[in-house]
């Protein structure tokens, strides 16, 4: 019994240990659970928190980079481009900024693709194209002609430099196309009248005082002063005004042969009305007395504006002309009109008398000829302006004694002497009724190929003497230039200037100034 009771005590104390030991592992298992689920969670805890930093880092990262397209989208939908945040440069279109070659934001090195590649320039220092700002889109080099753009235009009217708008700076002329100049241009190559060499009488208005009258001319009757437009003095006759110059022999000083040249300007508004006729009237005087003498022939330009058509904002209009050539009733009576002249522009006018033959040039065309005209010798011009309500310009008006023919006085003189090739005030390119002359020498040198010579040009003492060196040689080269493209051989001209160095008549008198101011063509 006694050894049951012991056997099942032992029996329960060993169940006891037992369990007590498989209480402990049970309890260090629990605490190794509890250690790594605490760990699991911490670490855990630890990835979620990178996690989600990381991801909001990306997020940021891309907002940010949406923000800046968004950005540059809108300037480019406002500005034409991209605005740079380093100098403030708007406009901007390729990856770098096209004043201080910053790198536009968010933008790759060579990702981007310029859309306007086909019209964009080609690096040359990496050879990558489209560009369209100054700096290369790929390796931010600058572009080589980035200084050197200008897109200012020089007036074929009057030869002005540096203009920017639509209209030149100096004289108003309205800028034309490239087709437009190159007909204008074979227009005037038809031109067919050389002016007189020995001058008359020559008036550019040099030193007039504004709201006086002009110091060269005799007033016969009404009023006229001098005005200015666009930076030049002009002569403004008022409404029924009649001038003539003022010479010394007044009523007779009209060789056989002469010519006659001056720019008129007129003003049109609407249709409908007249806006003045203005005369050039002869007069003969062959006996040399010392009086008015009898009308002889003259021409009208009447400026009645019957129609016109809106053309650029610009009006056309029909002009006039009308040629009286005597007062007898055996007399010619010729009328030449003109279709769609431009108006509120300079014109040139041209006459050329020789003996018996009459022609009258409005610009470029021959509006009057009439050759077998019995005209006297001796007389005067005059100049009316009636029927209008503004005042018409006229300015650079100009009589010559006619020429000896180029050939005979080269082969006098070894050289001639040309007024006919005529610039502007301080400026070296030809004026489109140069062509007359230029022709002529064209004409001479082509009928004598063996022909060579220096063209030397000269000006008068205005200005200094340095400036007047430089404008010499610009205009004898813009006269070779000009023979060489009417298809002349380049070796057989040269060009020189020689300034004021040369003067031949007296530079103290405004005719010795146009003598002075002239081409020669020496022969080599």
């Amino acid at each position: 019994m006694k050894r049951l009771i012991v056997l099942a005590l032992a029996t329960l104390f060993l169940s006891f240990a037992a369990n007590a030991q498989i209480g402990n592992l049970i309890r260090n298992k629990l605490n190794q659970k509890v250690e790594e689920g605490v760990n699991n969670a911490i670490d855990k805890a630890v990835d979620n928190a990178v996690d989600k930093t990381f991801e909001n880092t990306q997020k940021a990262i891309e907002k940010e980079k949406n923000d800046n397209s968004k950005t540059v989208h809108d300037d480019a939908h406002d500005n034409g481009g991209w605005t740079c945040p380093a100098c403030g440069a708007k406009g901007n279109t390729g990856n770098f900024c096209k004043e201080c070659a910053a790198k536009k934001p968010g933008a790759s090195s060579a990702t981007e693709t310029n859309t306007a590649s086909e019209s964009g320039w080609t690096c040359p220092a990496c050879g990558h194209t489209g560009n369209q700002g100054k700096f290369c889109n790929e390796c931010g080099a600058k572009k080589p002609e980035a200084t050197a753009a200008d897109d200012s235009w020089t007036c074929p009217q009057c030869g002005h430099k540096g203009n920017k708008g639509k209209f030149c700076d100096e004289c108003g002329a309205k800028r034309d196309g490239t087709k437009q100049n190159e007909r204008a241009q074979s227009e005037w190559n038809k031109f067919d009248f050389v002016p007189g060499d020995e001058v008359i009488f020559y008036d550019q208005l040099e030193g007039e005082q504004l709201g006086e009258f002009p110091s060269k001319w005799e007033l016969i009757d009404g009023e006229c002063e001098i005005q200015r437009s666009n930076g030049e003095n002009v002569i403004a006759l008022m409404p029924h005004c009649n001038i003539m110059p003022l010479m010394k022999t007044t009523w007779n000083y009209l060789p056989e042969v002469y010519t006659v040249e001056f720019d008129y300007y007129d003003f049109v508004e609407n249709e409908g009305e007249d806006f003045g006729d203005l005369h050039l009237s002869f007069y003969a005087n062959p006996e040399g007395k010392n009086d008015r003498g009898g009308w002889l022939w003259g021409f009208t330009f009447d400026n009645f504006v019957e129609n016109y058509t809106l053309k650029d904002q610009n009006f056309y209009k029909d002009f006039h002309t009308t040629v009286w050539a005597t007062t007898t009733d055996k007399g010619v009576d010729n009328t030449n009109r003109i279709e769609r002249v431009e108006p509120n522009k300079w014109h040139h006018i041209s006459v050329s008398v020789n003996k018996r033959a009459i022609k009258v040039y409005f610009d470029q065309t021959r509006v009057f000829n009439l050759p077998n005209y019995k005209n006297p010798n001796g007389g005067h011009i005059e100049f009316t302006y009636d029927f209008c309500r503004t005042p018409a310009y006229i300015r650079n008006v100009r009589i010559a004694k006619g020429a000896v023919p180029l050939y005979d006085r080269m082969m006098t003189d070894g050289k001639f002497i040309t007024y006919g090739i005529t610039f502007d005030v301080g400026k070296s390119v030809i004026k489109p009724e140069s062509m007359g002359e230029i022709n002529r020498i064209v004409q001479l040198m082509n009928d004598n190929p063996e022909l060579k010579f220096e063209v030397q040009g000269h000006t008068d003492n205005t200005g200094n003497a340095a400036s007047n060196q430089t404008l010499s040689e610009a205009r004898a080269k813009a006269i070779v230039d000009k023979l060489v493209e009417m298809g002349i051989s380049a070796d057989r001209l040269t060009s020189v200037g020689k300034g004021q160095t040369s003067p031949i008549a007296d530079n103290s008198t405004e005719e010795g100034k146009a003598k002075n101011r002239r081409v020669e063509f020496v022969k080599k």
